[in-house]
């Protein structure tokens, strides 16, 4: 029971329950959906996406969300599943033509409605847009870690919702622009180069507000003494261990990133040499027939 008590919601948000929820419903019927047509996503694609949802669930709705109003590095690993490592799973595990399957048709006409899908489309093409995406992505967690800012945003419930939220949108939206495949994105595909690129220079301030943050030699966060730690452990040490938090990850997620980038490069190379070689070898067996005729 116990157990069960840190996993229920500390702070119930029938908007995170539901979206989560409804996600998840989506996924599941989708699959249904392909299954029923005789195609199989596997196990590994549904295994990578329920455990995305699930991570940016936990630090949202259990027990952790209450060690995050009261302690500044649990705060920050809070915000790194939220931003990064739950975004990236997501996105890794290729969703989209499972969900798409799983809207209901009627929601589906509503959604390609010009008058829907127009506006719908010019938000996510400017917030794609690779000069503005890195800079939203960078600026929301310095934004966020302004200590004034951050001390209203973690007394104000509303506020403390719309900084989690935004960073969870966020993620999913820039790790989308630097991880999917070119195929999957459409015809306003990235180039691989360009997303090394701005992997690069996001990792860099990330680096320098940790390092900020981790070497200062006063405490920034003033809400959590206010408010009470939940262990006791020094403030500075907890500021420290923030810190790292934001410093190192950074730098490792942008090199997760070149990863995942330099396999599609690969991929997108080998997928071109096999339709050199069939094609080669169908000019060959062209030519073969031709002369025995």
């Amino acid at each position: 029971m116990r157990l069960l008590s840190y996993l229920l919601p500390w702070q119930f948000s029938p908007t995170a329950c539901a979206v989560f929820a409804l996600t998840a419903a989506l996924y599941i019927r989708g699959m249904a959906v392909l299954r029923r047509d005789s195609i199989h996503v596997g196990f590994w694609r549904p295994f990578v996406f329920f455990l995305g949802l699930a991570v940016n669930y936990a630090v949202m709705q259990t027990y952790f969300d209450f060690l995050a109003q009261h302690m500044f590095w649990i705060h920050r690993l809070q915000h790194l599943i939220l931003h990064h490592i739950g975004p990236t799973l997501l996105v890794l595990s290729a969703p989209v033509p499972v969900l798409r399957a799983g809207i209901p048709g009627p929601a589906w006409r509503v959604l390609s409605n010009p008058w829907v899908s127009g506006p719908i489309g010019r938000l996510w093409r400017a917030l794609q847009h690779p000069l503005i995406a890195p800079v939203i992505f960078v600026g929301l967690i310095y934004f966020w870690l302004i200590p004034s800012i951050h001390f209203t945003a973690m007394l104000d419930q509303r506020r403390y919702l719309l900084m989690n939220w935004s960073m969870l949108i966020d993620g999913i939206l820039f790790w989308w622009l630097m991880l999917a495949p070119r195929e999957a994105q459409g015809a306003a595909a990235m180039r691989y180069g360009p997303r090394c690129i701005i992997l690069t220079a996001v990792a860099l301030p990330q680096i320098a507000l940790g390092a900020y943050i981790a070497l200062s030699s006063k405490p920034l966060f003033s809400i959590y003494a206010i408010c009470g730690r939940a262990w006791a452990i020094s403030p500075m040490l907890d500021q420290q261990l923030g810190g790292l938090l934001t410093w190192i990850p950074a730098a490792m997620m942008s090199a997760v990133g070149a990863i995942v980038v330099l396999h599609h490069v690969l991929a997108e190379d080998r997928r071109a040499l096999t339709r050199e070689a069939c094609a080669q070898a169908s000019a060959a067996a062209g030519a073969s027939a031709g002369a025995a005729a």
